[in-house]
């Protein structure tokens, strides 16, 4: 199994850049930001100073999406990365989240994400695409490569996955959720004549070293919010009870009123107070690291191939000592 790390690009850039080595140090293979221009930094030009100052570590968003860049701006991007430091990017895109709503928009609809998806990995790769039904072809890139992975929870967004990302990002950390999204993707993969192994598999989610369960719960009730937001969504298309999406998903939102984005992604946040400890519980890793080491094995038992820790609490630096010392160790022997 590999690790990642994912962090907010809060000011200043260095702390992030300081983190992604500590990260890489400790046995970290991926260095993950969240993409929202106005509630945080510019990530592409944080991620430059990150591969110049790691060797090894591969760098990209959990996640970007169709709407905020345009198309060729992204696939360019990316591909300037890898051809200043040797095809260490990885594109995690979605609909779009905060990213879209903070600027008045709409996510965008899974038809122009799916489009998106192949577009910017053809033009980053040097192929040639259509853009806006325009040939397009970036004409330096030579031996590109972008690995392109695809967020999402719903059956729709999930049977999109399979058919055309290289890999499938769940953002929690539950097995039972984690394994009937898995088969959904892996079933679409087959369906669309696709090895379904050929898919990474990528499970995100905050982890908290330690034995203070209620200040660990506390420190990552945002989470539970933040995955509202989607499960919202898909109630909202789907209905409560429509069979397409497991209770177990959709149950705890009942009591949820409204989102503030300006506390998106932050312990405290006020707007998660709906977020019952037994969902804090579930899709978070919270815990001595015995606990961490217990669910990691019973995700990678799933078919997971990456964990990726949000580490966006008050213990940063100890959490990624504690899973270098510790947890990674008995995940990799």
């Amino acid at each position: 199994m590999d690790f990642g790390l994912v962090l907010q690009t809060d000011p200043p850039g260095s702390a992030v850049v300081g983190l992604m080595r500590r990260a890489e140090r400790n046995g970290f293979r991926y260095g993950w930001t969240f993409d929202s221009a106005v509630l945080w930094q510019e990530p592409f030009v944080i991620y430059s100073r990150i591969l110049e100052h790691t060797s090894r570590l591969i760098v990209g968003p959990m996640v970007t999406n169709p709407g905020t860049r345009t198309w060729e701006v992204t696939a360019s991007t990316f591909a300037t990365l890898n051809d200043m430091y040797g095809n260490r990017t990885v594109c995690g895109i979605g609909r779009g989240d905060s990213a879209m709503r903070v600027a008045g928009r709409k996510p965008n609809t899974l038809a122009r994400l799916g489009e998106a998806i192949e577009v910017i990995r053809d033009l980053a790769e040097g192929r040639e695409a259509l853009v806006d039904g325009n040939p397009v072809r970036i004409p330096w890139v030579k031996e590109g490569r972008l690995p392109v992975w695809m967020a999402a929870y719903g059956p729709k967004a999930l049977a999109l996955a399979g058919q055309k990302a290289d890999g499938f990002i769940l953002q929690l950390a539950d097995p039972f959720l984690t394994e009937w999204m898995i088969k959904a993707v892996r079933k679409a993969a087959e369906e669309a004549g696709r090895d379904p192994a050929s898919l990474t598999i990528c499970v995100a989610a905050p982890a908290y070293v330690g034995d203070d369960l209620e200040h660990a719960r506390d420190q990552c009730r945002w989470f539970g919010g933040m995955v509202g937001n989607h499960v919202a969504d898909l109630v909202g298309r789907y209905g409560e009870h429509s069979g397409l999406v497991p209770e177990a998903l959709t149950d705890y939102i009942k009591a949820r009123q409204g989102y503030d984005y300006s506390h998106h992604g932050r312990a405290g946040n006020p707007s998660t107070d709906f977020v019952p400890d037994e969902i804090v519980d579930r899709f978070c890793l919270l815990g001595p690291p015995a606990a961490h080491i217990a669910r990691l094995k019973a995700l990678r038992a799933l078919g997971v191939d990456q964990f990726a820790v949000y580490d966006m609490h008050d213990a940063k630096e100890a959490t990624i000592d504690a899973y270098g010392s510790e947890i990674i160790p008995a995940l990799t022997a």
